[in-house]
């Protein structure tokens, strides 16, 4: 695992966690610090609990976005087998912040797609910080068609803190290429699984997001714009991001709430980034289990609940 980031209001379980790690490197068979370093281990575990059982939705807006994370490219290592990476719109070029391919899934051939965002800074520029072009959409669109044609089953994970907003990408037509995803993806006679893992920012998010069932994780957060975003429009001052996640309820539970996911999926304690085999773990299940109840349904009776779905989602108060 790459090395433990810690976010501010973790420091007094960073401090806690280094002092484990110092007592284990003195620990030897002549002074055995087993005992001690058992205790603290207690009172680490009790306060990582104790932390991440009652975040606010800032806080839990920064656990999404934690560097560690597992992206879309870890979980297709630790879910699915046969991964084949197709690339292209077939019309402009090919973009790095959306991978996409043929996979397996339980020995089930299934079409793959979503987010990548980057690690290190030259990753980060490769995958343009997770923030897709329309040629992203574009060729997410180009391989859910195949999958169609091909009855294969449509797996997505969104994890984006929005489209690229750059000119080019408002020249080749960002919003028209969001706005024929949503339209294709809700005609679609295939089963549709969509999973928010970190981020689902806006349209962004929302291009790769029409499923029949929509999965998240539980420190992921779902909004129409990032915090920060939100500040600067609202109160002209980006720095109050805290205050506008509160307004925005953009937490796993807020959106269950709002009947806009249909499950939470429980995330390792501490978060996905802590154990990335416990967290792919627990979604292949999820994956699996509401894979095997949708092939269950007629291509009809799937997109006719896909329909309603989305359409209850609206409320009106007079």
């Amino acid at each position: 695992m790459a090395t433990q980031f810690y976010m501010e209001f973790e420091k007094p379980l960073a401090e806690l966690e280094q002092k484990i790690q110092e007592l284990s490197a003195l620990s030897t068979d002549t002074m055995d610090l087993g005992a001690e370093i058992g205790k603290l281990e207690k009172r680490a575990e009790k306060m990582r609990e104790s932390i991440f059982s009652s975040l606010t939705r800032w806080q839990t807006a920064q656990v999404a976005r934690h560097i560690n994370r597992p992206f879309t490219l870890d979980y297709l290592k630790l879910i699915f087998t046969d991964f084949i990476e197709l690339h292209g719109d077939r019309n402009f070029g090919d973009d790095h912040a959306i991978v996409a391919g043929l996979a397996n899934l339980d020995g089930e051939p299934v079409m793959v797609m979503g987010h990548q965002k980057g690690r290190d800074t030259k990753e980060k520029v490769f995958r343009n910080f997770g923030m897709p072009n329309p040629e992203g959409y574009r060729k997410a669109l180009r391989l859910m068609e195949m999958a169609q044609r091909f009855k294969l089953p449509i797996i997505t994970f969104v994890d984006t803190p929005g489209a690229f907003p750059g000119i080019g990408a408002e020249e080749r037509g960002q919003a028209e290429a969001i706005a024929r995803n949503l339209r294709e993806m809700s005609r679609l006679t295939v089963p549709i699984i969509v999973v928010i893992t970190g981020e689902g920012g806006s349209g962004g998010a929302l291009a790769i997001a029409v499923g029949d069932r929509v999965l998240m994780l539980e420190f992921a957060v779902y909004a129409v714009i990032s915090p920060e975003g939100c500040a600067a429009i609202l109160w002209s001052d980006g720095t109050k991001g805290a205050q506008a996640a509160e307004a925005l309820k953009l937490t796993a539970k807020d959106i269950r709430e709002l009947e806009v996911i249909d499950e939470i999926v429980k995330e390792p304690l501490g978060g996905a980034h802590r154990d990335h085999q416990a967290m792919a773990a627990t979604l292949h299940e999820a994956l699996a289990r509401n894979l095997k109840e949708l092939r269950q349904l007629p291509a009809e009776e799937l997109v006719e609940q896909r329909y309603e779905k989305f359409r209850k989602m609206s409320r009106f108060v007079e």
